[in-house]
C-alpha cells in the first residue's frame, strides 16, 4: 500500500474554504466531514484535512499561526502542464486568493503559487519529466 499523505490545515471559516477549493476543482470526502472539519481530496493518496480553528487546537498544544502574518507550511502540488499551473493560480485568484509573487521558470521546472483565503501559501509546480528522472 502506498504512503498516503494528510496535511491538516486550520480555517477561519470551514464553508468558505470549501467553498474556495471547491471553485479550484478539488473534491470532499463526506465520511470525514461534519461543522468542525473536511477532507480534501488532492489525489488517491494525498489528503488535507482542513479544520476549524477549534477543532485543530485538539491535535496541538501550540498556539495557532496567523498564516497571513507568518508562514507555517508551503504546500507543493505537482502539475501536468505549465498552463495547469497557471489555470490553477488563475482560479484561486477568481476565487478570492492572493499570489505573492510573480511565476519562477527555471527552464526544467515552472512554478507560482497563491496564498488560500487563510493565508496558507500554496505552490504549484510542472517539471519536465527528463528532470524529475534524474537520479
Amino acid at each position: 500500500m502506498a504512503t498516503k499523505i494528510f496535511v491538516n490545515l486550520p480555517v477561519k471559516d470551514l464553508n468558505q474554504s470549501v467553498e474556495f477549493f471547491t471553485k479550484l476543482g478539488f473534491s470532499f470526502n463526506a465520511q470525514f466531514t461534519d461543522e468542525t472539519a473536511t477532507s480534501m481530496i488532492v489525489s488517491d493518496d494525498i489528503f488535507v484535512m482542513l479544520l476549524t480553528h477549534d477543532k485543530f487546537k485538539t491535535f496541538t498544544p501550540k498556539e495557532i499561526c496567523d498564516a497571513t502574518k507568518s508562514t507555517e507550511v508551503l504546500v507543493c502540488l505537482s502539475s501536468q502542464s505549465r498552463e495547469e499551473v497557471d489555470e490553477m493560480v488563475g482560479k484561486a485568484v477568481a476565487a478570492g486568493g492572493t499570489t505573492y509573487n510573480q511565476p519562477q521558470d527555471h527552464g526544467f521546472m515552472y512554478g507560482h503559487g497563491f496564498a488560500d483565503l487563510d493565508g496558507h501559501i500554496w505552490e504549484i509546480i510542472y517539471m519536465e519529466p527528463s528532470a524529475i528522472n534524474q537520479g
